[in-house]
C-alpha cells in the first residue's frame, strides 16, 4: 500500500525564502511588542528620596535630598529598629494643553523606611531641613556606644 501526500504546491514550486521572510516578520512583531511595552513602563524603579546613612562615635546621621518640600509637610516616625520618612511633593508649574518634550520631575506622596543598624535614643532625635536637605541626627543608645576601658598597671 502506498500513501501519497499532496502538497498545496508541488515541491518544485516550494520557496524556502518565503519561510525565512515569514519568520523574520514574526520576529519583528515580537520585538516591536516588547519595545512598546518597555517604553511605557520604567525599567528600574525609582527610589525617592535618595539618602545617606553615616555614623560617628556618638550619633547616626541620615541625610536625604527632598527639594521643594516644606518642612511642615515632612513626617518622620521612629520605631525601635527603623525610621520612616513620609511626605508629599507638589509641583504647581505643570500646565495643561502643552506638549512636554521631557518630564522628569515627579510629584506625589513618598514614603521611605530605613532599617537602623543599631539602637538609638528615639527621644533625643533631631531633624533639620536646609536648602532641600533633611538631616536627621539620632544619638546612639548607651549600650551601642563604644566603652573606653582603662588599663591598670600592677
Amino acid at each position: 500500500m502506498n500513501i501519497i501526500r499532496w502538497r498545496e504546491k508541488p515541491w518544485f514550486e516550494f520557496d524556502p525564502f518565503s519561510e525565512i521572510t515569514k519568520f523574520k516578520s514574526e520576529m519583528n512583531q515580537l520585538f516591536e511588542s516588547f519595545r512598546n511595552r518597555t517604553t511605557q513602563e520604567p525599567v528600574f524603579p525609582k527610589v525617592f528620596p535618595a539618602l545617606n546613612l553615616t555614623q560617628d562615635e556618638h550619633n547616626l546621621y541620615i541625610r536625604t535630598e527632598i527639594p521643594g518640600i516644606k518642612p511642615d509637610a515632612i513626617d518622620i516616625n521612629v520605631t525601635d529598629d527603623s525610621i520612616t520618612i513620609k511626605g508629599e511633593r507638589v509641583i504647581n508649574d505643570q500646565e495643561e494643553n502643552v506638549n512636554y518634550h521631557r518630564s522628569e520631575r515627579e510629584s506625589g506622596y513618598f514614603r521611605r523606611v530605613l532599617g537602623l543598624p543599631l539602637k538609638v535614643e528615639s527621644e533625643k532625635i533631631e531633624a533639620n531641613y536646609k536648602d532641600g536637605i533633611l538631616t536627621i541626627k539620632a544619638p546612639k543608645a548607651a549600650e551601642e556606644k563604644p566603652k573606653k576601658i582603662s588599663v591598670k598597671a600592677q
